[in-house]
């Protein structure tokens, strides 16, 4: 069972051992999944917050139990879905054992994770410069065809 400790902030080490992952696994998650932002200490120290730490957990979720790819995973989490499965409480981000039903009582459990604001927020500078960068994209292919140098 993982219970993350009332903290403000987590340093990398840390982190990694709540989820039960190695620093690096959780390096390169943050190359994949541009929501997963961790401040930086003036020396350079990585420092995730508590909404960090549920969202690393949630992605370990889709990756290891779920078995999704890391596109299925970003693509999941585009799609701004906030359920979790049923062995994820995030109220508490502990990991619940399932509870002891026979097979006719068994239903998924859908938990609501509470908004986001920092989230939504970086969400949608994120699309607003991919929309920015798309259009420059155009115009510079608007360019070069006029130049002869595509077809």
């Amino acid at each position: 069972m993982v219970e993350i400790p009332d903290k403000v902030y987590f340093k990398i080490g840390e982190v990694a051992r709540l989820a039960d992952l190695k620093p690096y696994v959780l390096r390169y998650w943050e190359s994949e999944f541009g929501v997963l932002r961790p401040k930086k200490s003036r020396s350079g120290q990585r420092l995730y917050r508590r909404s960090d730490v549920e969202l690393i957990l949630h992605i370990k979720t889709l990756l290891k139990k779920r078995k999704f790819t890391i596109a299925g995973a970003r693509a999941e989490m585009s799609k701004g879905r906030k359920s979790l499965p049923e062995d994820v409480d995030d109220d508490t981000a502990t990991l619940r054992q399932p509870p002891a039903a026979s097979p006719s009582e068994s239903a998924p459990v859908t938990v609501q994770l509470p908004p986001d604001p920092a989230l939504e927020t970086r969400v949608r500078a994120q699309d607003e410069l991919l929309s920015h960068l798309r259009s420059e994209l155009e115009q510079l292919r608007a360019t070069v065809r006029s130049q002869g140098r595509i077809s």
